[in-house]
């Protein structure tokens, strides 16, 4: 009985895992499907499940050329490939002296660093722009950088204070024995021992580097800066709203964070749960 209970749920388990497979997947069938059509297939009446009766790869291609994804998505990976290992680099920094080494007030400064995470980014949208108007940052990465840091900079440290803090001491110790100093230390030893972190952060944080909208909107104006959520606005207006363009665009720019999840993606559960670890 027992027995015959447990297959039931498992049964359940795999059907709702199924079930929330197939709700995920709708968006992007339609998506997909939707990349294939022509600006007639819209008008026609049929459903927005259908399939269009030519399909229209051209849309790719024009979306490419013509929509000039492939200079939004280079500003994108200039952008991201710049940001993204910095702001680890200085995350990876701050974790390893709140965890390694004898500084005061360690958890106030840790509680400091969090507050950053609670701030709504909007209310510091006119601040910001005031401030970067005032010292020609407007249209500048080297300003963006900076503000992605330091909005990011708290959940880099939460995630890697709560895997180096796993790490036992003892490793420190044996290191100061045979003569490591605090910067071989960080290096040779805390770093390759959070591999799974800095993975999982890495996917993290180029995610949301890459998908960015709002800060991008005010401080990037000119098109040819502008990365792959901003140039894609472009095509509502310049292009008529061509929905086949516009959803083919949107399928091309999933795959350079495709790449970074397949690439990193077995540290990534491991990394996720050293992450709460206390």
């Amino acid at each position: 009985m027992a027995k015959n209970k447990k297959q039931a749920e498992v049964i359940i388990f795999y059907v709702l895992l199924t079930l929330l497979a197939l709700i995920w997947m709708a968006p992007v069938f339609t998506v997909f499907i939707t990349a294939l059509k022509s600006q007639g297939d819209f008008y026609s009446g049929e459903s927005l499940f259908s399939l269009p009766e030519t399909l229209k790869w051209s849309n790719f291609a024009a979306a490419w050329t013509k929509g000039r994804m492939a200079s939004y998505m280079k500003n994108g990976l200039v952008i991201c490939l710049m940001k993204v290992p910095l702001g680890i680099l200085i995350e990876s920094m701050a974790a390893f002296g709140l965890t390694r080494l004898n500084v005061k007030h360690k958890t106030g400064l840790f509680i400091f660093f969090l507050l950053g995470m609670m701030l709504p980014h909007q209310m510091a949208l006119i601040p910001l722009n005031r401030i970067f108007s005032q010292y020609n940052l407007i249209n500048n990465y080297g300003g963006l950088f900076y503000v992605y840091v330091g909005f990011g900079i708290g959940y880099g440290i939460l995630v890697l204070r709560g895997f180096m803090r796993s790490i036992p001491k003892d490793l420190d110790e044996a290191a100061y024995i045979d003569g490591c100093g605090v910067g071989r230390l960080y290096w040779n030893i805390i770093l390759p021992n959070v591999k799974p972190a800095i993975a999982t952060l890495f996917i993290i944080d180029f995610l949301n580097t890459w998908n960015e909208f709002l800060l991008q909107s005010i401080l990037i104006t000119k098109d040819s800066l502008r990365t792959v959520p901003n140039g894609l606005m472009s095509f509502m207006g310049e292009y008529g709203t061509d929905y086949g363009l516009l959803n083919a665009g949107v399928l091309i720019s999933i795959v350079p964070v495709l790449i970074v999840y397949l690439s990193f993606q077995k540290y990534f559960v491991e990394g996720m749960a050293g992450a709460v670890k206390q």
